[in-house]
């Protein structure tokens, strides 16, 4: 895949060896090209596709790859079969502020909050995972955790369950048993690019 500018060269973006009988979607990092033409504001003349096959080294004009819909095809079918572009926009989320503080100030209570509980950052890579072969976009998404010791006593704003109360009290009396830590009460839901079972694209 190459990007195309003013520029009479056009820019390497990515390569892939594919099997010539295999039925699949491939996915490309384009992000230098899009980067560019948020960068510059200039119209741009999209992506051009090409395929080379390793033994024989065809013209230009054969390895183009052109991309349409067949007379065959209706409008529903073309939408599960056409090339997409996936972007996603930062939102700042995520990334907690820095503050500055008097250390002398802030260090008792900073000390005497440190095992307690809190969400801590955790970021989930479909790619790390091995299920980037199935899902299109996101690369991943903020799953965040919970880790750190509920405060004895505890307090009414923490939504405490019959069950942490009693592992509290049991705590208070031995140390051998952990402290209550808290939990996930609220889930926020995000949208999915996927393939299904049928290698179709599934918005969800």
């Amino acid at each position: 895949a190459t990007a195309t500018s003013k520029d009479p060269a056009a820019r390497l973006l990515d390569t892939r060896l594919v099997h010539q009988n295999a039925s699949k979607w491939e996915s490309f990092d384009v992000t230098p090209a899009v980067m560019r033409w948020i960068a510059h504001r200039q119209p741009n003349h999209g992506f051009i596709v090409e395929v080379v096959h390793l033994d024989n080294e065809s013209s230009v004009s054969k390895r183009h790859v052109r991309i349409s819909r067949s007379l065959h095809q209706d409008e529903d079918s073309w939408s599960q079969l056409r090339p997409l572009l996936v972007t996603f926009g930062h939102d700042g989320k995520g990334h907690p502020l820095h503050k500055r503080e008097k250390r002398q100030a802030k260090h008792k209570q900073r000390k005497r909050h440190k095992s307690s509980c809190k969400r801590h950052p955790l970021y989930v890579d479909f790619n790390d995972v091995g299920w980037n072969d199935w899902i299109v976009a996101p690369p991943g998404y903020g799953a965040f955790y919970c880790h750190g010791e509920c405060p004895f006593p505890l307090a009414d704003h923490l939504n405490t369950t019959n069950h942490a109360i009693v592992q509290t009290l049991v705590n208070s009396v031995n140390s051998k048993i952990p402290k209550a830590c808290c939990v996930p009460t609220e889930l926020s839901a995000i949208s999915m690019l996927y393939l299904d079972e049928n290698e179709k694209v599934v918005l969800k």
